[in-house]
């Protein structure tokens, strides 16, 4: 069987660690993701049973799943897979083995999650920095129990870092180095990669990510290093489970963020509750790479009848959904309206579905901007923030009616 397989360098040396924890974080675009999922791949081939997960199980068929395929086809294995998105399963034909995914919000799901055959021998959690301690400890018990196999269990744990306050940072950093790019002992193996360790990138990624002005994004995504954030926007939100509640909203909004290539659509819907003071988000949609048909298509399902607005900037894309039934309008922007729209969702709290993950990963990191000596700006970073922005356009009419009475009155 000839294989072929591209591996960075850096990663060379880790396809068969045997410590129990294994890390790998780092700065964006330095390969992880393409690197775990050719490991995942290969150790499958070898008899390896595989559980890959993600905080929340929605957002596991546009990364991880993907990963993995893309891995199979690339290596030139896609006659030996069988592969089921319905089920979230991969089956390799020569042996039998598979690697299945789950998202940790199901409980019960990840429970029940059994290998044809064999038990489950490895785990890999993709953006382990969205996982809570509670959930990782649980997701370790089901490597427990005996085995047919030879093969050494693993929890795999990747990211890119956020803060050095987050649990992960608090469990397996103790002895860890900043001047240096990996740790090893009996029982833990950490590497940090950045894009410099991927050599598949273009001149303009690489531009991309040295041109970051941002002092936090360029130590985080940049760098790869843990970072401090002292300047958060928003402090007034919190996750709870809105399940039952999402059946009375009847005053619901839909912001929506146009995407590229590489930038998602990103398609928020809220609840306000004006008498009360509080915005439930409670549904959310993040893809790149969508085509006009995939967005529409996307939004009937999503939002039926209901209006959605939608960034202004975009207008030949506005008319075009509207020509397609779909009801979209522009968001009425103005004069800085950014800081408008901060200051008026502040003043409300903000209630996130916890499925919502995609919209807590940014909320929790949107910051005010600061140079890199640490000087804070008048403005957000315009970094990672494509939901807060369709957060403020789903709510534009409502904070610029605030507006005009705020200005009434002072007449």
């Amino acid at each position: 069987m000839d294989i072929n397989v591209k591996a960075n360098k850096a990663y060379i040396p880790y396809f068969n660690k045997p410590q129990f924890t294994q890390i790998y974080y780092g700065g964006s675009s330095s390969g992880k993701s393409y690197f775990l999922a050719s490991k995942v791949v290969l150790d499958n081939l070898s008899g390896v049973n595989w559980l890959v997960c993600r905080n929340v199980a929605t957002t596991i068929g546009m990364s991880v799943f993907n990963e993995i395929t893309k891995a199979i086809s690339n290596m030139g294995l896609t006659k030996y897979y069988k592969v089921n998105r319905s089920t979230m399963s991969v089956t390799c034909l020569l042996n039998n083995r598979q690697i299945l995914f789950a998202g940790l919000d199901d409980a019960e799901k990840i429970k029940s999650v059994t290998p044809i055959d064999d038990v489950l021998h490895r785990i890999w959690i993709e953006e382990a920095t969205e996982v809570k301690r509670e959930a990782y400890k649980q997701l370790t018990k089901r490597l427990r129990g005996n085995t047919k196999s030879k093969f050494s269990k693993c929890v795999i744990l990747s990211f890119n870092p956020i803060l050095r306050s987050h649990w992960i940072y608090k469990e397996f950093f103790g002895e860890w180095q900043d001047d240096k790019t990996s740790f090893e002992n009996n029982r833990l193996s950490i590497l940090k990669t950045t894009y410099k360790d991927n050599l598949f990138l273009t001149g303009d990624d690489r531009k991309q990510l040295e041109d970051e002005t941002d002092e936090y994004y360029y130590q985080v995504y940049t760098l790869g290093n843990f970072g401090v954030l002292g300047h958060v926007i928003f402090k007034n939100w919190h996750t709870e489970d809105l399940s039952s509640l999402i059946p009375t909203f009847d005053r619901i909004h839909n912001g929506l963020d146009f995407g590229y290539s590489v930038d998602p659509n990103a398609l928020i819907r809220v609840h306000l509750d004006k008498k009360r003071k509080k915005i439930y988000v409670f549904d959310e949609w993040y893809q790149a790479g969508m085509s006009d048909s995939e967005l529409i298509r996307l939004l009937k399902s999503k939002i039926g009848t209901q209006y959605v607005t939608c960034d202004s900037a975009e207008p030949k894309t506005i008319d075009f959904l509207y020509a397609n039934d779909i009801r979209a309008v522009a968001a009425v922007k103005g004069a800085d309206s950014v800081n408008r729209g901060i200051r008026w969702l502040q003043d409300y709290e903000i209630i996130v579905d916890f499925r919502c993950q995609n919209f807590k990963n940014e909320i929790e990191q949107y910051h005010w901007k600061e140079d890199r000596k640490g000087n804070v700006m008048a403005m957000p970073a315009d970094v990672n923030n494509h939901l807060i922005d369709a957060l403020r356009y789903a709510l534009c009419d409502e904070i610029l009616a605030a507006e005009v009475k705020a200005g009434r009155r002072l007449n």
